[in-house]
This record gives structure tokens, sequence and C-alpha cells, in this order.
């Protein structure tokens, strides 16, 4: 039977893969892997009883799986707070301010309307290793909490949410950004009423675009993922740039005054290199995963600043980071982190820190992206292949290391089999396109040939 939460908590199609009855139980079995330090009766031997707070993105069935999640945490003794539309990094800062002991985020980030998920965070608003996760699976089937009168958990709204956040936002910029024209795109999601607020009390002349969610519009061609539209508004507003955000806003990619793309990989080479002049960079060290560009370690090395690669994932970027204590990582889709500030990616965060650095250098975000030269980058999918079989063929690994040789260090070779499904991802960097895209195919026909049915 395969594994309930995936690599970012339980996805699936509303009322398809994920109903009500799921999200109840998941609550529930939340409550008792989570709501720690019970007595019989249900509450804290303090007294008190387990505290949760909730959120969601504004996709509709947010609102059906929302008061599913609500029922099943106080029906097992927890006092719900319900932040309402919120994005994800900022119920994780509520979680970790309110000095909750769990939170719940109910949204599907990137993916289309449809789509929904449920994502546990820990006291103090980390995210949960999969130990704890595969916990909470299996409580699913043992009984459930049933605390009876008084010891019930109530719901209440929580009236503050966004005001805690936007003035924890504001808290962390070193100066204000007076000056910066901005264009917003809130991919009609949960930024939609916290990014233009924040940015405005920064300072910056603010436009906005994908900020009128309906509940079936959210990431439908905005946002992190179509950028196109940014891109023209930028342009079209003679803006200084454009910030993106997806549907739950923990993603920022960026394009500059002329509608270039200024993805997470150079978004972590500004910061790594303002926060290491500014001696803020822990042990002078970036953690990113292994699908980031080359150009990016080039960058890195020559400011003198180390790099260390993860698989491909936020969680595992945070793991590393907690591990060593260090300060700053991300992924290339522009899941950035700042340890100081945030317990995971935040896109609004990591937006504001970036028309920060404009205003701290009075230099374009296309002089500070200059920092980092883009390899030409390369992603060709296979599937229908064995890819559990992937680091046992000879042929491949002769094929793979010939690429290498021929490359040089000019270059680089990564093919790593999917966690979800019968395929092998096959990625190739090289100075220039052609060489990429040449490399790239042939490695793919290797694998198809040596994997396939």
């Amino acid at each position: 039977m395969p594994r309930l939460f995936g690599t970012d908590g339980v996805r699936g199609l509303a009322n398809g893969e994920l109903t009500v009855d799921l999200a109840l139980s998941l609550a529930q079995a939340a409550a008792v892997v989570l709501g720690k330090g019970r007595v019989a009766d249900g509450r804290r031997a303090s007294g008190r009883r387990p505290v949760a707070v909730i959120g969601r993105d504004p996709r509709i069935s947010g609102e059906f799986l929302g008061a599913a999640v609500a029922a099943g945490l106080a029906s097992s003794g927890v006092d719900v707070f319900d932040a309402g539309v919120i994005p994800t990094p900022g119920l994780a800062f509520l979680v970790g301010d309110f000095k909750a002991d769990l939170g719940v985020m109910i949204s599907a980030s990137h993916n289309p309307a449809p789509d929904n998920g449920i994502k546990f965070f820990a006291t103090g608003g980390t995210k949960l290793p999969d130990e704890v996760e595969d916990r909470i699976e299996a409580a699913i089937a043992e009984p459930s909490l049933a605390p009876k009168g008084g010891d019930v958990g109530r719901i209440r709204r929580f009236s503050d949410a966004e005001d805690r956040y936007i003035v924890h936002l504001l808290s962390t910029l070193p100066h204000r950004l007076d000056g910066i024209h901005v264009v917003l795109d809130c991919a009609h999601g949960a930024a939609a009423g916290v990014s233009p607020q924040v940015f405005t009390d920064a300072g910056a002349k603010v436009t906005v675009i994908g900020a009128d969610p309906d509940g079936v519009n959210i990431n439908d061609g905005v946002g992190s993922t179509h950028l196109e539209p940014l891109a023209a508004a930028v342009v079209a507003h003679g803006a200084d740039i454009g910030i993106a955000h997806d549907g739950d806003a923990d993603r920022c990619l960026a394009v500059d005054a002329q509608g270039n793309v200024i993805d997470g990989d150079q978004i972590m080479a500004i910061l790594a290199v303002s926060m290491a002049e500014r001696g803020v960079l822990a042990e002078r060290t970036l953690v990113a995963t292994v699908m980031s560009n080359l150009g990016l370690k080039r960058a890195m090395a020559a400011h003198d600043i180390s790099v260390i690669d993860t698989a491909v994932g936020d969680r595992y970027v945070l793991e590393a980071l907690a591990e060593r204590g260090l300060s700053l990582g991300g992924e290339q889709s522009g899941h950035v982190i700042m340890t100081k500030f945030a317990t995971t990616g935040d896109g609004i965060l990591t937006g504001l820190h970036l028309v920060a650095e404009m205003a701290r250098t009075g230099k374009t975000i296309a002089e500070l992206a200059s920092v980092m030269t883009v390899y030409p980058q390369v992603l060709v999918n296979v599937r229908g292949v064995d890819h559990h079989a992937l680091g046992k063929d000879a042929v491949i690994a002769e094929a793979v290391a010939d690429a290498e040789a021929g490359l040089g260090d000019s270059g680089r070779v990564l093919l790593r089999p999917s966690g979800t499904e019968p395929m092998v991802r096959v990625m190739v960097e090289a100075e220039h396109q052609d060489e990429a895209d040449r490399i790239a195919q042939s490695l793919a026909d290797t694998v198809r040939e040596r994997l396939g049915a």
C-alpha cells in the first residue's frame, strides 16, 4: 500500500482521493500524535487543552475540508483557532507565534483548483519529519480520542491572523522600499490579502495582478507557474521588478524591468552574496538541491561561499539548514528559506528582501542577478521505464560517464528516478543550449532502450 503522505503533506483531487472522511480522520489522528502531554480527560497535565491553528488557500474545496479538519480536532479535545485564508508560511509563523501545539494548512500550493492538500506543522511551526507523518498515518486505524462535555475543543476565529503576519514580515526589513515600483502577481491565491498590503506598507509603489480569488481561479494562467502575464505587466507599467507567488505563497520568482525571468537560483545567489557581505550568512554557506544550476555553484565559489547539495524538496533543504544551524537555502522553483525569520519557504518574505537589496545597493534587479551566469539546463522526463533499475545498469552508467567526460567542468549530468511514478529524470547542463539538448536526448534514448518495457 503506498504511503499516504507525499513530499509535502497529503494531496489529491478534492472529493476524489482527498475526501471529507479522510480529512476528519487525519485531524483526529494528528490530535493523538501531536497533542502532547494528555491525561485521561484529554487535557494537558497543565490543565490547558492542546491548541491548533488552521488555515487554507482560497480554493473552494478548502471550505469543507477545513471544516472537517476543525471538527476532527475539536472532537478530539483540541482548541482550534481558524485563521481563514492565509499563506502557508503565515500559518507556520502563527503556530510558533501563538505557541500552538500544531498547525494544519489546507492547500495544494501551485496545483490547479480541483486539487487540494493537508499539511501539518509541529510546535514552533516546523514541518513534520517522515517518522511523525508515519505515526499519524498509523493512528488513523486506532481509536480516536472522544472527550465529553466541557472537555471537547472549541473552534474560534483567529481574528488578527493576517495582521500578526504582516507585522512580522515588516519587522524583518532593514529599511524601507521607497521609490521602487513593484508588480505583484498573487496567483489568485493566499497572497492576495497580504502581499499587496505589506509591500505598500514597506514603502514600495505597488501594482497588483492575480489578486481576485473566486475559489476556482487559483493558479489559473497566473502566478509563479505562468510568468508571462507578470512580465507583460512589468513592461507595460514601466515597473522596476515583478514578484510572482504561487497559490499558497511559499514561492517567489521574479522578472526584471525588461520581463526577463529571475528564478530561484538567481534569487538565492543575490541574497547569499548580500548576506555574506553583511556578515549574516551563517558559515558563509548556502543550501540548495541537486537541481540547482551549475551557475549558482560557480557564482558562490567566486564569492567564497560554500554550497551544500540536498535531494529535491524543500523539506530536505530545511533538514540540512537545521542540522548545521545555517541561515539560507532553497530551490530553483522559488522556495527560499531564511531561517532567521521563517521556518519554511516564504514567498512574500523572499520578495521583500529581494526588493530591499535593490533599495540597499541602488542597483536594478537585472544588475543584481548578473552575479550568476545561468547555464542552459535541459530536463527530459523518460516515462514508462523501470526506474528502480536505474542505478544497476552498467550501460547507462557508462553513457553518463562519457557525457560527463565530454563536458568536463563546463557542464553537469544528473539522472534520478521519480519517487512517485515509473519515470527517470534526465538533467543536463552545458555552456551551449544545443550541446545540452543533444546530450540530454542521447541519455534519454539510452534510458528508454535499457529500462523500457
